[in-house]
């Protein structure tokens, strides 16, 4: 099937369902963000150190894979010059929204994190928050974050600890958790033919797991060196009493 094409109608019903990754932020923190005082997630409760970041004065930026009017437009309000892509029309609306209420200057690209629509060192920084889970072939996304970096420049990617795909999606009545699928996960391979016709029907988005040797290792082999990692939890999975579901990594480009 075109895992793409589900993906974005997917998330277009996010945005309609008010899913916390659609939600704009407000104009009181676009306010505070013109101000100095900011911060932005990669993962689902930790801010990033901004360390991670340098002046972000007239700093081109590319969200990749993160509209919904929340990171982009809070880094576009401290300084730099953000690019906002994405696969789903109605989160890149969120976007152009924030923009049209606060005042900021946006541009915002429907298009595929794999194959991106942009010239070689285009960017100073990449922000890319937990979406790869969204795509079957992780290392595409950190060859194009490579390629459109300028030398010097970073990539800041979040992604979901792949042990959490193992299992599955809810505790059993003791409150255990069943050890079910064989790694990596996919919604397509992993799940038996009736379960994921109602996951397709459903029209939820379509998730895929990637080991830590292509998340991690792959940023490595695309060229990057490593200069940053936390681990962070998400309150709203009961996985997270037992380990932390996301890891964000800070790689810079040579």
């Amino acid at each position: 099937m075109d895992i793409r094409a589900h993906n974005r109608r997917a998330w277009d019903g996010q945005v309609a369902k008010g899913n916390r990754w659609t939600v704009p932020v407000s104009s009181a923190t676009i306010a505070a963000a013109r101000r100095g005082q900011w911060e932005v997630v990669l993962t689902p409760t930790r801010p990033v150190p901004r360390d991670w970041f340098p002046s972000l004065a007239g700093l081109a930026v590319l969200g990749l894979a993160s509209g919904g009017g929340q990171q982009g437009p809070v880094l576009a309000a401290a300084g730099a010059r953000v690019t906002v892509l994405d696969n789903s029309p109605r989160q890149l609306g969120q976007d152009r929204m924030v923009a049209g209420r606060d005042g900021l200057a946006i541009a915002t690209v429907r298009g595929d994190m794999a194959q991106l629509p942009f010239a070689d060192a285009s960017f100073d920084l990449v922000f890319h928050p937990c979406s790869n889970s969204f795509v079957p072939d992780v290392l595409p996304v950190w060859r194009e974050a490579y390629r459109v970096l300028r030398p010097g420049g970073a990539l800041l990617a979040g992604f979901v600890n792949p042990v959490a795909y193992a299992f599955d999606e809810a505790p059993g009545p003791a409150g255990a958790f069943t050890l079910r699928h064989r790694l990596p996960y996919s919604d397509l391979t992993s799940l038996g033919a009736e379960e994921r016709e109602r996951l397709i029907a459903s029209g939820e988005p379509l998730s895929f797991s990637h080991s830590l040797e292509d998340q991690i290792g792959g940023q490595l082999d695309a060229g990057f060196r490593l200069a940053g990692l936390f681990e962070d939890a998400w309150a709203e999975e009961p996985l997270s009493a037992y380990f932390p579901l996301c890891v964000a990594t800070r790689a810079v480009k040579p």
